[in-house]
């Protein structure tokens, strides 16, 4: 295994550093999973070389929000046209055929897509756990694949006897799920720089645990020193069950059960209002902003421009495969760009910003400084873009890549391990994973 890069010469490099650097004829030297250098010029005797010209070099992206479970569940037909609810309805039944091989090829495949589209670092959220799965397979498939990865241990409580959502099959007692969260945060967390597996704690939603869960799994998280997250605020549905069932806003109800601070980060909040949003500013409550999925589901556009404005952390979600339909990073971002622009203004998000989003602005959701920038001392997780292909051609500025660029990586390094070259995934035997997947989708057909 090689262990030192030296890319050279690449077209720009844009740092999102504290100062924006963008380097023209930019190199960045790599050793030992660590950015050594960031300029010009650099050289390494012991260095693998990476010709960077013709292309960008950017942080890797960061997803905020992933079920990667659902990668085995797309387009599935009753559930293409439903509004979220009905969705879940269709699959619910599904996903409790699942078991551990499931959980790991659905999540290696996952991983793979997120990975050719520039993606060093992903969270996943898991909340049901049928027939024996457990959040190690998904960890598995991420030590296989060499990604980062935040787990978090989610959890679904309320069943349809109890008047919730999803069937009493795919729900846990609580005590249960309380005691795997411990279990699993001490067998795989990792609390220091440059982790490759952190674990959070995660509920499904306020309409499929209790008050109680909600504020135990806080208890439980702080206790350990580990983030928290949970679906928030999705759509008119989400408010209206809220106001009903808690008296409250969901902004509300997380603030009094526990549920605000940099330790928590949210999914969605296309719903969040003006108090909620100076709310999450202050406490430093972080949003993962899923476009594509809430305009699959139709649930609208969220508020990121005042967010943002407010200083809100941002960061970007593919979420799962089942409501996108589509695990690409790069795209979200265009995507996420295109919206706030359709909504506020063209002159209110640029490419530049929507991409510090897509990095920085997840690393610091997640609570990492230790990524999203390419600078000294962070670790060396790195997409390269190739602009001298189709799609960027007659481009004027290459770091524009949301405008005119590519939406498959060309090189990825993940803590210095050169995960995606020329696009393609070097971890893992992926005709063997598409043709496993292939088999278990069919499978879970009958």
């Amino acid at each position: 295994m090689h262990h030192c890069f030296l890319i050279r010469n690449a077209d720009v490099v844009l740092t999102m550093d504290d100062d924006r650097r963008e380097i023209k004829g930019g190199d960045i030297l790599i050793r030992d999973g660590v950015i050594e250098a960031v300029g010009q010029g650099l050289y390494d005797d012991d260095a693998q070389i990476l010709d960077g010209r013709g292309c960008l070099v950017t942080p890797g992206l960061v997803n905020t929000h992933h079920h990667l479970y659902q990668t085995l569940t797309r387009a599935v037909p009753g559930a293409q046209d439903a509004l979220l609810f009905g969705w879940l309805k269709t699959l619910y039944p599904i996903w409790a055929k699942f078991g551990p091989e499931h959980m790991r090829i659905s999540a290696l495949v996952g991983l793979a897509e997120l990975a050719l589209s520039g993606c060093s670092t992903t969270s996943d959220h898991l909340y049901l756990y049928p027939n024996g799965a457990r959040l190690d397979d998904t960890i598995e498939a991420a030590r296989a694949i060499g990604l980062r990865l935040h787990a978090t241990r989610g959890s679904m409580s309320i069943g349809e006897s109890l008047g919730g959502l999803p069937p009493d099959s795919l729900v846990e007692r609580e005590e249960d799920i309380l005691n795997d969260c411990i279990r699993v945060i001490d067998a795989f967390h990792d609390p220091n720089p440059g982790a490759m597996i952190r674990v959070g704690v995660a509920p499904c939603s306020p309409f499929s645990v209790s008050r109680e869960l909600m504020r135990d799994s806080a208890i439980l998280a702080r206790d350990k020193g580990v983030m928290m997250h949970t679906h928030l605020a999705e759509n008119d549905e989400d408010i209206a069950y809220s106001l009903e069932k808690f008296g409250m806003r969901p902004g509300q109800y997380a603030e009094e059960l526990g549920w605000t601070g940099p330790d928590v980060w949210h999914a969605h909040c296309v719903m969040l209002d003006r108090e909620e949003i100076s709310l999450f500013a202050r406490t430093k409550t972080g949003v993962a902003h899923c476009p594509c999925s809430n305009c699959r589901l139709g649930s609208g556009i969220a508020p990121v421009r005042p967010m943002r404005d407010a200083g809100v952390r941002v960061g970007l979600g593919v979420d799962g495969s089942a409501s996108n339909d589509t695990g690409n990073l790069i795209m979200e971002a265009r995507t996420g760009m295109l919206l706030q622009r359709v909504y506020y203004g063209a002159d209110k998000m640029s490419p530049r910003e929507m991409l510090e989003i897509a990095t920085r602005g997840g690393a610091e959701v997640l609570g990492r400084d230790d990524i999203g920038i390419l600078a000294p001392g962070k670790r060396a997780d790195i997409a390269v873009w190739d602009m001298s292909d189709v799609e960027a051609a007659g481009s004027w500025d290459p770091a524009a890549l949301l405008l005119a660029g590519p939406m498959i990586v060309k090189d990825l390094f993940v803590e210095g391990h050169h995960v995606v070259a020329d696009s393609w995934v070097t971890t893992i035997d992926m005709g063997g994973t598409l043709a496993r997947q292939k088999a278990l989708a069919l499978g879970l057909r009958d």
